[in-house]
């Protein structure tokens, strides 16, 4: 249940209240790495996140009646007025294909892959703009298409150069089928099982990270580090004894560094956040946004 404080003014079911309550639930839930209630990073807290959902949802509600980039980039710019640093990149570039299905038609794979399928040379340079703008860390250079350069002409070229390196790029350049068939329909069934929503959401995450090592950690800290933590969540979900206090290890080791391969703490700690699962947290968000926009999460909103 999103807190009444922050009940987006849009009627339920329309674009910018499923983006607005995706990204509140996702920020909420105490995914193990992540910012929530009670674990704030020097540099993002979590009122900044839900600020950051809420200033992007005005320009999502209505994407499907302008181009994809001047979306990327109205909302990204949006977002960078509340926030210190980048808050909801990743969650914008993921979801903004969502909400650009057109009326009438059903938010399936194929419907995104048809709103993408129409970028242009213009949705590039926004784009482009966009992630710019948002300054996300862990990127590094690229011989061809560094974001510090020019823009492409093709965006999805661009997508299929950086697939590799990054999860969301992978489902612009290959499709969104992982999504829905993966962190969806891991929600789904948790909820089925009989957990509430915010278990849910934090065992969807960690089953996500165990399935596909969190690319903003294999950028960070070297694909070792990122396949530890992968095996670290599989081993949480597969505590049948005390999930959550195997989660919360889980979140200790993340905030410290210890206890993970190829990570040997300075002595006087590592950075909090430093070890962030965040683009998995962007697909949980996403995989939100695909449960509320169909209806397979009704959420009452407190009066």
């Amino acid at each position: 249940m999103a807190d009444p404080s922050i009940t987006p003014p849009w009627a339920p079911g329309t674009r910018g209240w499923c983006t607005a309550v995706a990204c509140a639930l996702e920020a909420s839930a105490p995914k193990p790495g992540n910012v929530h209630p009670g674990v704030d990073y020097h540099d993002l807290s979590y009122a900044e996140l839900v600020a950051a959902g809420a200033a992007i949802a005005p320009h999502l509600d209505v994407a499907p009646h302008r181009p994809l980039g001047a979306t990327i980039r109205a909302a990204v710019e949006a977002s960078r007025q509340v926030t210190r640093s980048n808050a909801n990149l990743g969650i914008v570039l993921v979801v903004a294909p969502l909400a650009a299905v057109p009326d009438g038609t059903p938010l399936t794979p194929a419907a995104v892959a048809q709103v993408l399928a129409g970028l242009g040379p213009a949705d590039a340079r926004d784009c482009w703009q966009a992630i710019r703008a948002a300054r996300p860390g862990g990127m590094g250079t690229r011989d061809r298409w560094d974001v510090a350069g020019e823009p492409p002409a093709d965006m999805l070229a661009a997508m299929r150069a950086a697939a590799p390196h990054d999860s969301v790029a992978r489902l612009w350049a290959h499709g969104y089928g992982p999504l829905f068939g993966g962190l969806v329909a891991d929600l789904e069934q948790e909820l089925a099982a009989g957990h509430d929503l915010s278990d849910a959401i934090v065992r969807g995450f960690l089953r996500q990270v165990a399935r596909e090592p969190d690319s903003l950690i294999a950028r960070k800290h070297g694909p070792a580090v990122a396949a530890a933590v992968s095996a670290r969540a599989r081993a949480v979900i597969e505590d049948s004894d005390d999930w959550r206090e195997a989660a919360r290890r889980l979140e200790q080791s993340l905030h410290t560094g210890r206890g993970l391969t190829g990570i040997v703490p300075p002595a006087d700690g590592i950075v909090p956040g430093t070890i962030n699962p965040g683009t998995t947290a962007d697909l949980v968000a996403a995989a939100l946004y695909v449960l509320l926009a169909t209806g397979r999460l009704p959420i009452v909103m407190p009066r």
